[in-house]
């Protein structure tokens, strides 16, 4: 194992609706830590969980200041996964890479002894996908003057689903997803039923920048849900054995 001093930290950065949220979405946290840290070369310093606004209009999607509500009680306890509310205040709808870009950007402020390496604005995009021409500026690695603190790295934390989202037509931007897996890399939670690996190796733009993206097997199968939370909440059906959905709905 590595020197832990030099090991890179990584910051974890996962979109979503949390609609509400659930278990698994923390677990989705602590798997991928423990496993990049397993390897010796990185460290976890932060967890992020970023809700999207009202504006992605999501069938049944409730009120962005209660899902981040809900999501700031589930995480009262975790002393590294916090909520940021910067994307569920938006106007508009946030695409995934402008949500990176903010926590980069974010990063590289609280590191002022860094110079910028990124000058991509932060520009408005709605639902409708905008044109921004030549704006990506990619990402300077290992520039820092000797002696300064290195900026950590944002990471997309995702499940198997949203990897494989990525070869729905008209969905994301090739553009985008070039720059999300090259400038700042997946971790990507492999749920029961996808073949994760498969879909990478059909893929030119994630093969080629498969070093970039790390897969983590999930052993201990669980399918709970927002989805099936919300069922089972409109049926007013139990849903006591999920302790901490349970102790948020009663809350708020």
């Amino acid at each position: 194992m590595e020197n832990p001093d030099n090991r890179t930290e990584i910051v974890l950065v996962a979109c979503g609706s949390f609609n509400p949220i659930t278990n698994m979405h923390l677990r989705l946290f602590e798997l991928a830590k423990d496993y990049l840290q397993e390897t010796g070369k990185y460290k976890v310093i932060k967890g992020i969980i970023s809700p999207v606004s009202d504006a992605y209009r999501k069938k049944g999607l409730i009120n962005a200041s209660h899902r981040v509500t809900m999501a700031k009680l589930a995480t009262q306890s975790s002393d590294w996964v916090e909520v940021d509310d910067w994307e569920s205040c938006q106007n508009e709808w946030s695409e995934t890479l402008r949500v990176l870009r903010y926590h980069h950007q974010k990063c590289m402020s609280s590191n002022p002894t860094n110079s910028p390496q990124r000058t991509a604005p932060l520009t408005k995009l709605g639902r409708k996908r905008k044109k921004e021409g030549n704006s990506h500026v990619p990402i300077k690695k290992n520039q820092q003057n000797p002696g300064t603190k290195s900026v950590p790295q944002i990471k997309l934390l995702c499940g198997s689903d949203i990897v494989e989202s990525f070869g729905v037509p008209n969905l994301w931007k090739s553009e985008d997803i070039t720059e999300i897996v090259a400038d700042y890399g997946l971790v990507c939670i492999n749920r029961a039923g996808y073949n994760v690996q498969k879909f990478i190796y059909e893929s030119d733009i994630l093969w080629e920048h498969r070093n970039n993206i790390h897969v983590v097997d999930e052993w201990i199968t669980n399918d709970i849900s927002s989805t099936k939370i919300r069922r089972a909440l409109r049926r007013r059906q139990s849903i006591s054995s999920e302790r901490v959905i349970s102790s948020i709905v009663k809350t708020s």
